[in-house]
């Protein structure tokens, strides 16, 4: 029987679909989420959800992994696909606020928020990783642009502290706060160093010499750092893209401009073979070079992390660690940054990061206040940095991490800017700039009573 035109034509349409449906199936299953196939990954979302939803997730290490890393990969995802969004900072976002979310709502049960607690706070993972992070890259740069980037960079970091204290009092005065709450209770959390080392000592600070307990303080002083942290994400994200259409601006991860070093580091860079003895050495010298800050610590009474900084920096200018060692370091760094960064924020979101607090306080005029500090120290850091011989995209960057929420915030704001070889500088800024603010903080409000 002779086929009609019509027959053909839906014939036609079936094979097409059905082709275009294949099609979307093959791409789907190509698909990664992190560096899992998709496929997989739904296989072992659906095992870790189960075992959460019914209590059986595993309290210790496994099972604290197993949470954070699975929800790091898939916000993560999310962030990276979503137009616009993606360029300024949306995976940090994501991987930051959506647990914070969630917890708010109770929609994590008691079985894994204790397993979530026992990595992060026990075991204290969010030093691992930085500890990781900033005794790699150290390890990892040239010795000439490691020295001159540290010393270059106190320059923009105390002029754009100074112009965000009088703008951050100046637009509070205008939103209708006292000179004294914008100045102790908003802009001095926000460039306080983070959470573990700016709200909690200046909580107790405040206790001292204000005479209530130091939870009521945490609650008042954790939203400035907090909102600041998220527009020094945004901040660095838009940067990030700016850097992309601006390559005069852009250092790419470089600090410091100069032909001589910009060529050193081009030959520092080259790709290596990875050698997994090497990475365990690595990893037990970054172990070493904690226990040494901390031991340090007792001694000389600075914090342990800024002691481990300066350590690492005289190590690697003196040349004392074999290069063998310094590049097992670097391997470390770079495993750590490339795979378990997004995990780590979403431990941050879940527990370090109170969104009740930032409800409670929040206005339209208190996130002004927190957005102009934070846009004025990036702002004056970009325009002083030519006449420094620095990149105005990376000095603004790490300038911005002096607001950020410590070393959880470096690695949010690193992160959304795809600049994680500036950790080292960034933890200066942070450390030590931190530090400083809390004591002067403290000081005058001495003086003041």
């Amino acid at each position: 029987m002779k086929r009609t035109e019509t027959d053909v034509l839906y014939e036609s349409t079936l094979t097409a679909d059905s082709t275009s449906q294949l099609s979307f199936f093959t791409q789907f299953l190509k698909t990664k989420i992190g560096a899992v196939p998709v496929a997989l990954f739904i296989a072992i979302a659906a095992v870790v959800f189960a075992a959460a939803y019914e209590g059986y997730l595993p309290r210790n290490m496994i099972g604290g992994f197993a949470v954070i890393m699975t929800l790091g990969f898939l916000l993560a995802h999310i962030g990276h696909t979503i137009p616009v969004f993606k360029d300024v900072g949306g995976p940090a976002i994501l991987c930051l606020m959506v647990p914070s979310i969630l917890v708010y709502f109770h929609l994590f049960n008691d079985n894994t928020m204790k397993t979530v607690h026992l990595l992060m706070k026990e075991a204290n993972f969010l030093y691992f990783v930085i500890a990781c992070l900033v005794v790699g890259s150290i390890l990892g740069m040239n010795r000439k642009i490691l020295i001159q980037g540290m010393v270059r960079m106190f320059v923009p970091l105390v002029i754009g502290t100074a112009t965000a204290v009088v703008t951050g009092l100046l637009v509070g005065k205008l939103c209708g706060y006292s000179l004294y709450h914008t100045f102790f209770f908003i802009i001095v959390p926000i460039i306080g160093g983070g959470i573990g080392e700016g709200i909690l000592p200046l909580s107790l600070a405040y206790s001292a010499l204000l005479g209530q307990a130091p939870d009521v303080y945490v609650a008042q002083l954790a939203p400035a750092a907090v909102v600041g942290n998220i527009f020094a994400i945004f901040c660095a994200g838009i940067l990030s893209r700016l850097g992309m259409r601006r390559k005069d601006l852009n250092g790419e991860g470089r600090l410091v401009r100069s032909d001589e070093e910009q060529n050193l580091f081009t030959v520092n860079d080259t790709p290596k073979p990875v050698d997994f003895h090497l990475m365990g050495g690595g990893l037990l010298m970054i172990c070493a070079f904690f226990i040494v800050g901390g031991l340090f610590e007792k001694l000389v009474h600075i914090p342990g992390p800024v002691l481990m900084i300066l350590i690492a920096v005289f190590c690697k200018y003196s040349r004392v660690i074999p290069a063998s060692m310094e590049t097992g370091a670097h391997s470390v760094y770079k495993f750590v940054s490339s795979s378990l960064v997004w995990p780590l924020m979403i431990g941050l979101g879940m527990l370090y990061i109170p969104l009740e607090s930032v409800v409670a306080v929040f206005s339209v005029g208190y996130v002004i206040v927190c957005g102009s500090v934070v846009l004025s120290m990036a702002l004056v850091s970009f325009l002083i940095a030519p006449r420094l011989n620095m990149y105005p995209i990376e000095a603004s960057i790490v300038t911005t991490c002096h607001s950020g929420l410590g070393g959880t915030g470096d690695v949010a704001i690193l992160s959304a800017s795809n600049r994680m070889s500036l950790m080292p500088f960034a933890q200066i800024a942070t450390r030590i700039g931190g530090a400083s603010t809390v004591i002067g903080a403290t000081l005058l409000m001495g003086w003041l009573l």
